[in-house]
């Protein structure tokens, strides 16, 4: 029998307004004075830079742009899913994703302001228990 290929269910980047607003909007203001340019740009490679893929076997966090940083947990091995929101993050339907396995004692992927949260814990959660 031939194994399914692994299916990509969920790719985001995480969100710059909804996942901090006030940071946002000061930023843009600084825009006015030119200096803002220069933080927005950096946040925005930041986020850019970083993307939370959950896959039908495992869950990938890549990270950089020049230089790259990948950490995968298969869904087999997942130990803990961790969904945190503050109250604003929320309104804006956005969160902080932290997952460990049984191989670490830590978090192992930890990410701020990935839009639909409990989409991604919901997805995790279905494809560890196959």
């Amino acid at each position: 029998m031939k194994p399914l290929a692994e299916e990509t269910l969920y790719e985001e980047h995480p969100s710059m307004f909804r996942n901090r607003p006030v940071e946002f909007v000061v930023t843009c203001l600084l825009c006015l004075a030119l200096v803002g340019f220069v933080m927005f740009f950096f946040w925005w490679l930041k986020c850019k830079g970083t993307t939370l893929t959950v896959t039908s076997d495992r869950t990938r966090l890549r990270r950089g742009i020049l230089s790259k940083s990948v950490t995968e947990v298969w869904h087999q091995d997942v130990r803990n899913v961790q969904l945190d929101q503050t109250f604003f993050q929320r309104i804006f339907g956005v969160g902080t994703i932290g997952i460990s396995s049984a191989g670490q004692s830590g978090l192992e992927i930890l990410v701020a302001g990935i839009p639909e949260p409990d989409r991604v814990k919901a997805l995790i959660d279905q494809y560890r228990r196959r």
